[in-house]
């Protein structure tokens, strides 16, 4: 049962935390991802909530380190929700653990995207900060993670993200139910490419200006599982590896820092 300061969203507060409470957490859009997470790179795993399908696991890193796994769901709006309420319970470090998908011919499947700075197109980030504002990961956090996949032996690209709203439209996607894109999109990708932007994904625009305005540190790291120079499509073979590479990098990690 939550504790009496549960916050509304993610359904646990500072009273399930314990003594010791977390100041990290891994945040991932998908909920079975945060299990996952927990299950296999965590020790003393502690449900906190489910509610919402916004699964959030308490447990520790294996030199004993205490950190959260949560849900964010899908898109910036979610995430901003999570945000604000993991840093509500104390949380001052969060590692996005993502998918995207590449618009570089040299980033490819299977390897991850560590985002620098997000050219951020996001509705949800202009209620936090000014659409000026910069959207800038942590430094420290992204050497981290650099460090991190450099010492694991992971292909790795660190750089920009457009961190974009929809997945379909906003990411040039005409393969869907709406093959009529606004003007405005049309040839957007190839704009981005031209600007030397990564890849494509939905939150870290969002999440790097809260961390901004918040005063936490902010990361991301994303497994590529879509090469969009090729096709619009989801490379499911690569899928598996991509994000398994993510969260090796994500732990190691937040096991180096202070």
């Amino acid at each position: 049962m939550a504790s009496s300061d549960a916050l509304y969203h993610v359904g646990f507060g500072r009273g399930d935390l314990g003594p010791q409470p977390p100041v990290l957490a891994f945040l991932s859009g998908d909920p079975d991802r945060a299990r996952y997470i927990a299950e296999r790179y965590l020790t003393g795993v502690k449900k906190l909530s489910e509610n919402r399908g916004l699964n959030s696991y308490l447990g520790r890193l294996r030199n004993g380190r205490p950190v959260l796994s949560a849900t964010s769901g899908m898109g910036a709006p979610s995430l901003s929700i999570v945000v604000n309420e993991l840093v509500q319970v104390g949380v001052r470090v969060i590692i996005r653990i993502g998918t995207c998908g590449s618009i570089q011919p040299y980033v490819k499947p299977g390897s991850i995207v560590i985002t620098s700075a997000a050219l951020c197109r996001q509705g949800a980030a202009n209620d936090i900060a000014p659409v000026e504002y910069p959207a800038a990961a942590d430094p420290f956090l992204t050497v981290a993670l650099a460090e991190a996949a450099r010492a694991l032996g992971v292909e790795h690209h660190v750089g920009i993200t457009a961190s974009v709203d929809t997945f379909y439209e906003g990411q040039e996607r005409t393969g869907s139910a709406n093959p009529h894109l606004l003007r405005a999109l049309r040839g957007v990708t190839e704009e981005y490419r031209r600007l030397n932007v990564l890849n494509y994904e939905m939150e870290s625009g969002t999440l790097f200006k809260m961390g901004g305005v918040y005063g936490f540190a902010a990361g991301c790291v994303c497994g590529v599982i879509a090469q969009r120079t090729e096709a619009e499509r989801v490379v499911l073979e690569a899928k598996a590896i991509a994000v398994e590479n993510a969260i090796w990098v994500a732990v190691e990690a937040a096991m180096r820092l202070e």
